[in-house]
């Protein structure tokens, strides 16, 4: 089999639904082997901070490096999105203030 076999049959018509399939596989495994691991871990109050403070970690881990590389639209619409969310509580209400910023900023050329 030459070296580029392997990706000749995933750009074939089962390529998508191949690649679909492990993405699906390998999705399950990380929560499944999520539950099975923290099932064995003794939630001490410094594990339950821990685990409180990880979806917020997240989503600066994802969002900041997207708005910095947007320029001036994106950090001002990671702004916007941070003070709405700071003020109202609501998740979808700071997602629409900073698309609705970035959108506005992208328009008017900055």
């Amino acid at each position: 089999m030459s070296p580029g076999a392997s990706a000749d049959w995933l750009a074939g018509p089962a390529g998508s639904a191949v690649a679909i399939l492990a993405l699906a596989l390998v999705t399950y495994l990380c929560r499944a082997s999520g539950v099975v691991l923290m099932s064995r871990v003794r939630l001490t109050p410094r594990v339950e901070r821990a685990l409180r403070a990880l979806p917020g970690s997240i989503v600066v881990a994802t969002a900041l490096p997207t708005g910095l590389s947007a320029g001036l639209p994106g950090l001002a619409g990671l702004a916007a999105a941070a003070a709405v969310m700071a003020l109202t509580r609501f998740e979808l209400a700071a997602v629409a203030a900073g698309l609705a910023t970035v959108a506005l900023g992208r328009a008017l050329g900055l």
